[in-house]
């Protein structure tokens, strides 16, 4: 991949019980610690020369306020919604609301889960969706989001 050029800056954000990673049922969800996720995430953006911010919460509000917050500094967001992907409109409302590009990251396979876990409301508002890859996944996300974002930062120069 080749790297961005212009400093592009992500707003990753952790939605409930993503807090309890490392010692939540391992079996499914790995023995990696958010700091340890978060951590890696900042060396993968500076080495992209890119600034990433990270954030947790497990009040659907906050992350509505987070998402919000995004707009005034971030060119796009990664976000793990965790449960409130399968109901929280108001999350999904939150990111279109926002015009940024977004990428919806999930730490286990939902479609291999209880069947309630396979939708989700975010599936309309975002340009891409990781799932069951553990937390390779963000990692994966970040590549793909500072893509997306230097294809748009081209688009834009062009136009």
């Amino acid at each position: 991949m080749s790297k961005v050029h212009l400093n592009p800056k992500i707003q990753v954000i952790h939605g409930p019980n993503l807090n309890l990673l490392g010692t939540r049922d391992p079996s499914v969800y790995g023995t990696m610690t958010l700091n340890g996720i978060n951590e890696r995430l900042v060396v993968l953006a500076k080495e992209n020369r890119a600034e990433l911010r990270a954030f947790q919460s497990n009040v659907e509000g906050e992350i509505i306020n987070a998402i919000h917050a995004a707009t005034g500094w971030a060119d796009g967001i990664i976000i793990n919604p965790g449960a409130f992907g399968v109901y929280a409109y108001a999350i999904a409302d939150a990111l279109a609301g926002t015009g940024l590009p977004a990428i919806e990251v999930q730490i286990s396979n939902v479609q291999a889960r209880e069947e309630w876990r396979s939708r989700s409301v975010l599936s309309p508002v975002i340009v891409g969706y990781i799932g069951g890859l553990g937390w390779h996944g963000y990692i994966l996300a970040v590549q793909g989001l500072l893509a997306v974002i230097e294809q748009r930062i081209g688009s834009a120069l062009i136009a």
